[in-house]
């Protein structure tokens, strides 16, 4: 039953990161990145606060405490530094980079957790990221110079978010699922507002939220239960493999494009969604 949870728990990650991205960025292009990242830890903490009156007593464990932190600091930087690196670079570039944290997220569970894949289940990995990289790459014609803008903060982004998937796993396996995300979406959105009163005050930033509420709403939710969903199903099963599946959502985000941003991709980039989506229904069916 818990191999068909996880499951279940992995492709809901996998939708809600897919949406979540997409009001992501039309919210960064709106509001600005330290806004962005403000409103979506303070609302989406308040949001799970209900779900994690159960749990309220692991805060008082040094223990607990100094893992939450530490789960804080690595997914402010993240955020800080993903927002940055596509602000920077081409999106055709950055996307390709920051997907090493798939193998990145690999190695460290089999550091840390001492889990062990099959050559049958990294061999459908390697087709999922396979297929990512051919979805996120626009025109292969910029590998003819390596060293393309924003390369190397793209680089840390990666490196960043698969230390962060690693953390939220650690964290939802010690303590709870529900508590990591709520601890470190508090934590960011606490030093998002902390930066923003100090630059230019809250005023700006309250009118801003509601000036594009409906939009701050879709973000928070999708964004914060994708997060969410992501703890209970690393919590449950392998990291490695959780996070290969939840991988395809960079397909859903495609799509999202296409219908409402009007976007056009290369036959390449097609055949990467099939190929991305149909290897992580394959893994999925390797497991149960």
């Amino acid at each position: 039953m818990l191999v068909f949870e996880s499951l279940v728990f992995a492709f809901l990650a996998m939708l809600c990161w897919g949406f979540g991205d997409f009001f992501i960025q039309h919210s960064v292009r709106k509001t600005g990145d330290i806004e962005t990242m403000a409103f979506l830890g303070l609302l989406g903490a308040l949001i799970l606060s209900p779900l994690v009156l159960p749990e309220i007593f692991l805060l008082f464990n040094s223990g607990n405490l100094v893992v939450l932190f530490m789960l804080g600091v690595i997914t402010l930087a993240t955020s800080l530094i993903t927002f940055e690196a596509f602000k920077r670079g081409k999106l055709s570039v950055t996307e390709v980079v920051i997907e090493l944290e798939l193998p990145i997220t690999i190695i460290l569970g089999a550091v840390f957790f001492m889990e062990s894949i099959s050559l049958t289940q990294l061999a459908i990995i390697g087709l999922i990221f396979v297929g990512l990289i051919l979805v996120a790459t626009k025109s292969f014609s910029h590998y003819r110079s390596f060293l393309e803008k924003g390369i190397f903060i793209a680089l840390i982004a990666a490196l960043l978010m698969g230390a962060t998937n690693f953390l939220v796993g650690a964290s939802a396996r010690q303590l709870a699922p529900v508590i990591s995300i709520w601890s470190a979406w508090l934590f960011t959105g606490l030093v998002g507002l902390l930066i923003i009163f100090r630059r230019e005050g809250v005023k700006k930033f309250t009118s801003n939220v509601i000036k594009h509420k409906w939009l701050v709403i879709a973000t928070v939710i999708f964004d914060t239960f994708a997060w969410l969903f992501y703890a209970f199903a690393i919590s449950q099963r392998e990291i490695g493999i959780i996070t290969a599946i939840t991988e395809s959502y960079v397909v859903i985000g495609v799509s999202l494009g296409l219908i409402f941003n009007k976007e056009k991709i290369a036959p390449h980039q097609i055949f990467g969604c099939v190929l991305a989506i149909g290897a992580s229904i394959l893994l999925a069916l390797s497991i149960v």
